[in-house]
């Protein structure tokens, strides 16, 4: 297991701000983007999962599904969100995805932090498109052991949260990685730097009470709103209303 680094606890004007919690599902299709949010999706989130952790969709079906979820009913109350892909800490080649993404119009664009000596460089790359207006997620991998500091690093960098997932889809969850403890130390941390907190990981619909605990802005699914429970198969309705019932 892997302990984050404890911080203060939250303000009471962060519990304030997070007392919604939203629900973020993962999509790959405009059609499973229509299933999503019929059924109480927050947050479309846009990813290829047969491509990795955070594997990306072509930019032309981000661009489609984006354009689909803007007019849809009550489009200004949703999200959209999309991953960059699993590339490695390079300032340069993150900077280059990252205004590739921007420029299709989704709303937040999340940046896996895999393994590296020295995140400060891809931090202090990306600084200008957060100056510019681009909304950025850290996504943190409860496999990952991270430095000291990395967190007010990235809430210096203008980050606008940080979401806690697993690498590995292997049938492990982030309550397999993080016990109860490092749970609430992680979620302190993050709330305490007034950063948005994102918690997924192979979650299922028994989760969510104790993840709702550590009030998350938001929560994430995918293969635990699929069929058999399988991220590479169809999204079921009936998984999606149910979750949605208790976030």
């Amino acid at each position: 297991m892997n302990a984050p680094i404890t911080a203060p606890m939250a303000t009471s004007a962060n519990t304030a701000q997070l007392k919604t919690t939203q629900l973020l599902i993962s999509v790959t299709t405009i059609e499973e983007a229509q299933i999503a949010l019929e059924n109480g999706a927050d947050i479309i989130d846009l990813k290829e999962p047969s491509m990795g952790a955070l594997g990306a969709l072509p930019i032309e079906t981000i661009q489609a599904i984006v354009a689909y979820v803007k007019n849809t009913k009550n489009a200004e109350t949703k999200l959209t969100s999309a991953t960059i892909g699993d590339l490695p800490m390079q300032p340069e080649l993150l900077l280059a995805h990252v205004n590739k993404l921007a420029a299709t119009g989704v709303a937040i664009i999340k940046i896996g932090f895999f393994q590296t000596d020295d995140y400060q460089p891809s931090l202090d790359a990306l600084k200008s498109v957060v100056q510019a207006g681009t909304k950025l997620i850290a996504v943190f991998f409860a496999e990952t052991t991270y430095p000291q500091g990395l967190i007010a690093a990235i809430k210096n960098a203008g980050f606008m949260g940080i979401m806690l997932d697993t690498a590995k889809k292997n049938g492990l969850t982030l309550l397999d990685y993080y016990s109860q403890e490092q749970r609430i130390a992680f979620a302190k941390t993050v709330l305490g730097n007034d950063l948005q907190l994102g918690l997924a990981g192979s979650l299922k619909l028994q989760h969510v009470t104790l993840i709702k605990e550590l009030n998350p802005s938001y929560v994430g699914f995918r293969g635990g709103v699929c069929e058999d429970n399988q991220r590479n198969l169809a999204l079921d309705a009936t998984k999606i209303k149910a979750v949605r019932k208790i976030v």
